[in-house]
């Protein structure tokens, strides 16, 4: 059998991890969302993190959406100058597709050990007449705000921007801090660090980019 000779690879990484509306969520990864809120709600989110609605269309959760547009719909009676876009980091975990009115699972899909809920977008549903994509996350723990996708005036944004900062600066009992000295990616449980197989050069399995150089 002859043998096939290694020279590296090269890889694109996505840091926003941005999914299309219309593409479905794989169980197990994180997505960038969003959730429209108003002014003080927003500096609360911030402060303090997301709290689970008692309710709504898919049960309790925190309802966020893939889709900006959807999120800037929100709160629905307030006017434009106390509406905020936050943009989120999400842990979807395991996730379960509601696409049609009373679907067996509507409300239940947490139960059956599902942690976000998905409607794709124009499925129909007569709960969701704008046919946009929305989420609903059970646990607040899994969504982190990371940026400001829209606020009504530069001061507002600055604040609260400050306040995001400020927030990711406060200590962390994450064991995967720091950035990975080879790949420079942030350190996390899929990081390894080896020689290569082909140079015996030190590498990350997440590298971007290597090229063998033999010896």
């Amino acid at each position: 059998m002859a043998s096939i000779p290694f020279y590296g690879w090269e890889a694109f990484y996505d840091g926003d991890r941005h999914l299309q509306a219309n593409q479905e969520a794989k169980s197990g990864r994180h997505y960038t969302m969003y959730h429209g809120t108003s002014v003080q709600l927003a500096r609360q989110i911030i402060k303090t993190g997301f709290k689970q609605s008692a309710d709504g269309m898919l049960g309790p959760g925190v309802y966020v959406s893939r889709d900006q547009k959807k999120a800037e719909r929100y709160p629905l009676r307030s006017p434009a100058t106390d509406r905020i876009v936050l943009k989120l980091s999400v842990d979807c975990g395991k996730v379960k597709r509601i696409d049609k009115d009373n679907h067996p699972m509507q409300k239940t899909w947490h139960s059956q050990g599902y942690d976000t809920a998905w409607v794709p977008p124009n499925c129909g549903m007569k709960a969701v007449p704008s046919g946009l994509e929305e989420d609903c996350v059970y646990d607040p723990k899994r969504i982190e705000v990371t940026d400001i996708a829209l606020a009504p005036n530069t001061t507002i944004l600055t604040e609260l921007k400050q306040l995001i900062a400020q927030n990711q600066k406060a200590p962390s009992n994450s064991n995967t801090s720091g950035n990975c000295a080879v790949c420079k990616l942030k350190l996390g449980l899929a990081h390894t660090v080896q020689p290569c197989w082909g140079c015996g050069e030190t590498i990350c399995a997440l590298m971007t980019i290597h090229k063998c150089n033999p010896h």
